[in-house]
């Protein structure tokens, strides 16, 4: 009885441990940056905070959800992305931020983003846009 207490003790803890690396590893950003790269205003809609600040092309616009997204789906349509990559993560939660490089359009963008973990999900609060 007391090794199949010891044993099940040891598989609980490996179980948490790897629930817990699995958590701490996951990046928010990765999503984030897989939506830029595609163009996809929608599906990165869905990780804007109810209002937020959303900077494009100096033009600045603290806004809602749906405002900012018709703002990047017209951003995409006047400029359509080839590439993101993320040069800088930085931060702890609850914000972090990073600043990515766009190729869209035949141009270079420098985009940064301010994320803010809450308790019930990570929400970009801030999005800047600017020619490099």
């Amino acid at each position: 009885m007391r090794s199949v207490l010891l044993s099940l003790f040891a598989l609980t803890f490996s179980v948490a441990t790897l629930l817990g690396q699995s958590r701490a590893e996951q990046d928010v950003f990765v999503p984030i940056a897989k939506y830029l790269q595609a163009g996809d205003s929608e599906k990165l809609s869905a990780w804007f905070a109810h209002n937020l600040e959303i900077e494009v092309l100096g033009s600045v616009n603290v806004c809602s959800k749906a405002q900012a997204k018709q703002i990047l789906k017209e951003f995409f349509t006047n400029y359509t992305p080839k590439s993101f990559a993320i040069a800088i993560r930085s931060g702890k939660a609850p914000m972090k931020y990073a600043i990515g490089s766009l190729s869209a359009g035949g141009e270079k963008f420098r985009v940064t983003l301010f994320v803010k973990t809450q308790e019930d999900g990570n929400f970009i609060q801030q999005l800047r846009i600017e020619k490099e």
